[in-house]
């Protein structure tokens, strides 16, 4: 049984002055697993209706060609917008850095399309998967950071649903999670007033780190992301994230709808590459897939 799948009851962190959660709380440094291993849930807190009708009318929409892809708000950090490992692991994120320097290598886990609409089970086998990675008895071994490929929330991205398909399954993964967009935490339901992107900026693009409502009283604290695009860096690595938006196919980096501003990104962050001599591992990471088999999405 893995450790995340221990039947413990849950703690809430430490603190002088219980958390008023119906806004953020912010706070000095960044929170990740929970203080104790917790019991993997059997059900959703939050009732997922069937999103079908829905997608009866944006498949229609799509034939007609009525849908395009939406502008997102423009990232803090001017063209490039910049996020290193340090700033996300707080006050020990200097003394981490070097450590990983020293072993030569660095490990981390990257996934996609996560988000259930159906229950926790399956959501809950990878989650402890992942937990039980850091019990590897080689310190080098073990993942430093999640780097999550998009489609945390299904269906449309909506703020209730984060704690279910988000806060819950990794309450137990002990370490940062970093996030691109996927076409399902931009896309906006036919008919709702909602703005693309609003939850998920707040869950991973926050100014600082804080404990959002959708935590639900866990203790992850937001990512703290420049935007929907930005480089990630780390020891041996650069990590381009883009963001290719809300259609289910294509993705988009740029077109009349939303401009060109990742192509200035992107072409800074690869001059930036040259200029500095990077000779380790660079990876452009972006929801939808450049190439895939067969026909079909996905």
């Amino acid at each position: 049984m893995s450790r995340a799948a221990q039947h413990r009851k849950p703690k809430a962190p430490p603190q002088s002055e219980p958390i008023d959660n119906t806004g953020p709380t912010k706070l000095d440094q960044p929170v990740f697993a929970q203080p104790e291993p917790t019991a993997d849930p059997t059900k959703f807190v939050t009732h997922h209706p069937s999103d079908n009708p829905t997608y009866k009318q944006i498949d229609e929409l799509n034939r007609e060609h009525k849908i395009t892809a939406l502008p997102f708000p423009a990232p803090r950090g001017g063209v490039e917008p910049k996020l290193m490992l340090a700033a996300v692991l707080g006050s020990s994120g200097a003394a981490a850095v070097q450590k990983i320097t020293q072993s030569g290598q660095i490990v981390f886990h990257a996934a996609g399309d996560t988000g259930s609409t159906r229950g926790p089970e399956s959501q809950n086998l990878v989650a402890d998967k992942l937990v039980s990675d850091f019990n590897d008895e080689d310190p080098k071994e073990r993942p430093t950071f999640f780097f999550h490929l998009g489609d945390m929330i299904y269906s449309f991205g909506e703020a209730q649903y984060y704690y279910d398909q988000f806060y819950e399954p990794y309450r137990d993964y002990p370490a940062p999670i970093m996030a691109l967009a996927g076409n399902h935490d931009g896309m906006v339901a036919p008919g709702t007033n909602a703005t693309t992107l609003a939850a998920y900026l707040e869950n991973f693009c926050a100014p600082e780190f804080e404990v959002t409502p959708e935590a639900g009283g866990l203790s992850r604290t937001a990512q703290i992301q420049p935007g929907v695009f930005f480089t990630f860096e780390a020891p041996f690595l650069r990590i381009l994230a883009l963001y290719s938006n809300t259609l289910e196919d294509p993705g988009v980096i740029s077109d009349q709808h939303v401009g060109k501003s990742q192509l200035d990104y992107l072409k800074a962050a690869l001059r930036r590459v040259k200029s500095d001599g990077f000779k380790d591992a660079v990876i452009l990471a972006h929801h939808h897939p450049a190439y895939t088999a067969g026909s079909k999405h996905g």
